[in-house]
């Protein structure tokens, strides 16, 4: 589904600097990472983004409820992805006004729509209880500013169908020079989910990459771990010397 979420994204060759929505483990970061994206993942549960941390993503992490709303300097982002997350926010509480589903969604679409950069897109995959809530979703978003709609993939699937909100910021993406145009959803059958199987191929390839880096720590992948670790808090970090990724003689 982040595959599909990328290609819905629509980006401009090169690098972009995402934001994964409801990031978890950092799975959908990975495929970023692939892509050769630079990225910032927020969830609200701490217990995954440990594991995150212990899986070494490449991504900066932040403990967030994205009900109440981002803080990030305006235009920071090229994009966002979100997938199986903004659902979650119409299960609130529904007798406070500040904490009922309409303001959380409203904080979060407002917050986020001036985190993008202008002619840039967001895309959520999202499992909607009903019409009611796909309407109250989309009716906040371009309230917030956004314009968009509602891509259904297979939608004669039981099994295979999948709801994307896609959003724009602005008129037209840039260098393009044209209004972004919504796109079409998947017809006719699934081709034997062909995501997951590119899916599967990436993580066996990257089954094969872990392997390697394992075996071969150079200098400059040393250096890069601590840089890392360094940024994210992490205490007792060794200092760099000139015998940082040096092999060492083995001692009899």
């Amino acid at each position: 589904m982040t595959d599909r979420a990328l290609e819905l994204l629509n980006l401009p060759p090169g690098p972009a600097m995402l934001l994964d929505i409801g990031c978890g483990s950092g799975l959908s970061g990975e495929i970023l990472d692939e892509e050769g994206h630079v990225w910032v993942g927020v969830d609200i549960a701490p217990s995954m983004l440990e594991v995150a941390l212990e899986r070494e993503v490449e991504g900066d992490l932040f403990l967030q409820d994205i009900g109440q709303g981002f803080g990030f300097r305006p235009g920071s982002f090229d994009g966002a992805i979100s997938i199986s997350v903004i659902q979650w926010l119409c299960n609130a509480d529904t007798t406070s006004p500040t904490s009922s589903p309409y303001a959380r969604l409203t904080r979060f679409f407002t917050t986020l729509h001036a985190s993008l950069s202008n002619g840039s897109r967001a895309v959520f995959q999202f499992y909607p209880q009903n019409d009611d809530q796909i309407q109250l979703i989309m009716g906040v978003a371009l309230k917030a500013g956004f314009t968009g709609g509602l891509v259904v993939d297979y939608p004669n699937s039981k099994k295979a169908k999948k709801y994307f909100l896609c959003l724009f910021v602005g008129g037209s993406a840039p260098g393009r020079g044209r209004q972004q145009q919504l796109p079409q959803g998947l017809t006719g059958e699934p081709e034997g989910v062909q995501y997951e199987k590119r899916r599967t191929e990436n993580s066996n390839e990257r089954g094969r990459k872990d392997k390697k880096r394992k075996n071969i720590k150079d200098k400059e992948w040393i250096l890069k771990k601590k840089d890392l670790y360094r940024r994210r808090g992490k205490e007792d970090v060794p200092r760099d010397s000139k015998y940082t990724g040096r092999r060492r003689k083995p001692i009899f």
